[in-house]
């Protein structure tokens, strides 16, 4: 050890001053900030992406089937998005009387640890009332005679019957046909929703049932949407392809048969039969 000579003077020890410290101080909270700025936003698009889900809603789905989707992406009873209905507040247009169907608008939806069930369908129908609210669909409609409600009607009939896109416009048109006439739609797909399923086979039995959906017993449009149309649907809706078409069939897979005459109609039903028992017998 080295010892200190009695005339060397005392070692001072070294404190900032109050500027230093100050400025120490600043120094610190900089460092803070700037690591906040980088951090939290990494942690939050973290725990953002663990915690969103989607909920894919296809055109065409009935009211009941969007509600069994709902209530499986978010973990609840079956019934309970059904239930929510009634409480969850939906911009519904006066036509519809508190019945979504028809404005539970087919698209892709983010689901969060936050999302409920009124959440998402109200979700839904604001998207529906803003596309079907647009000044192209409210021309169209009134252009062919009917209301916008009406025409999401006709749009989720062009859904469910339309075997390809191209097809839709023709749909369209023999529906238009159709009221033009007052000819009822005689429509399988609305005696599916009537039945609560959805099939090619058709009795006649299915054509007597009692139900306002019995387009073969009764003439005008169903009261309601029979499912959630998508913008092609919706397009062709309002812009049938002309036409006289009074009667479609689909024969075979991408081959729609569409004509004015009931008795090329009657041929064509006759080769659908056709391929249908074959499909079955092999």
């Amino acid at each position: 050890m080295v010892n200190e000579s009695p005339d060397t003077p005392p070692r001072r020890k070294l404190r900032p001053t109050r500027r230093g410290r100050l400025a120490l101080l600043v120094g610190a909270v900089l460092v803070l900030v700037v690591a906040a700025a980088v951090l939290v936003p990494l942690l939050t698009r973290e725990q953002t992406t663990e915690r969103t889900r989607s909920l894919v809603i296809p055109e065409g789905w009935r009211a009941s089937q969007v509600y069994e989707a709902v209530d499986k992406v978010l973990d609840k009873p079956s019934g309970t998005a059904e239930k929510a209905v009634a409480t969850a507040d939906l911009p519904l247009p006066a036509a519809a009387k508190g019945n979504p169907e028809g404005y539970l608008f087919p698209a892709t939806y983010p689901v969060t640890s936050g999302t409920t069930p009124e959440s998402l369908l109200r979700y839904m129908v604001d998207t529906a009332v803003k596309r079907f609210g647009a000044d192209h669909i409210t021309a169209g409609s009134r252009r062919n005679g009917v209301t916008v409600y009406q025409t999401v009607t006709i749009a989720a009939i062009v859904q469910a019957e339309a075997d390809t896109v191209p097809d839709m416009g023709k749909v369209s048109r023999v529906v238009h046909n159709r009221l033009a006439r007052d000819m009822p739609l005689q429509m399988d797909s609305t005696l599916n929703y009537a039945m609560n399923r959805s099939t090619l086979d058709t009795t006649t039995g299915d054509t007597k049932i009692d139900s306002p959906y019995n387009s073969y017993e009764r003439k005008g449009l169903p009261p309601t949407p029979i499912g959630n149309p998508g913008e092609q649907a919706m397009v062709a809706a309002i812009s049938p392809t002309p036409g006289p078409w009074l009667y479609f069939v689909t024969v075979a897979p991408g081959d729609t048969r569409f004509t004015a005459d009931y008795a090329e109609q009657q041929r064509n039903v006759a080769e659908f039969n056709r391929n249908r028992r074959s499909a079955g017998n092999g």
